[in-house]
């Protein structure tokens, strides 16, 4: 197996499915075994049990290396506001050019992703890109650069809309 494509998330993802499905059926042979009384039906409940444990951290397993895309040409930004619902606005640095902008934007958005987001069923992910101009005398203009709007709905988006807006 090639390290490059082993991807562990995936792969534990999936065995707990497959380990899920078996103990789904160690728990309806364990019923019958107690219907029919045969004598080895409390050892099925500590296989059963045991089963559901091994299906729990393998699914723990598989989330703990959960990675996130990374876009490239992406600049850094930071979280300048998000209430867990449907709005959330980044901050960049000053003078990005558009290229960069959109590649943020499209990494905020994966980032911020979450389906459990308020207001997920009805409305989009908006992430807004602002930057802070400093103006005469120590005052300060937050300058809104572009914003993308995303599905919540589905964990991959292939189609987000970007909207950039004109420099000022």
């Amino acid at each position: 197996m090639d390290i490059s494509s082993f991807d562990a998330t995936a792969l534990s993802l999936e065995g707990a499915k497959y380990l899920g499905l078996f103990d789904l059926a160690c728990a309806v042979f364990t019923v019958a075994a107690f219907i029919f009384g045969w004598g080895f039906r409390f050892r099925m409940v500590g296989i059963t049990a045991f089963t559901g444990v091994l299906t729990v951290g393998l699914f723990g397993f598989g989330l703990a290396f959960f990675q996130r895309p990374i876009i490239d040409g992406a600049a850094r930004y930071s979280l300048v506001y998000d209430t867990g619902g449907v709005e959330t606005v980044i901050a960049v640095a000053v003078d990005l050019d558009d290229d960069t902008l959109d590649a943020t934007l499209r990494q905020a958005a994966l980032d911020l992703y979450s389906p459990g987001r308020l207001g997920a069923a009805v409305s989009p992910l908006v992430v807004r890109a602002r930057e802070i101009r400093h103006l005469d005398n120590g005052v300060s203009q937050p300058v809104y650069l572009g914003e993308i709007s995303r599905s919540l709905t589905k964990r991959i988006d292939e189609n987000p809309t970007v909207t950039l807006y004109p420099h000022q």
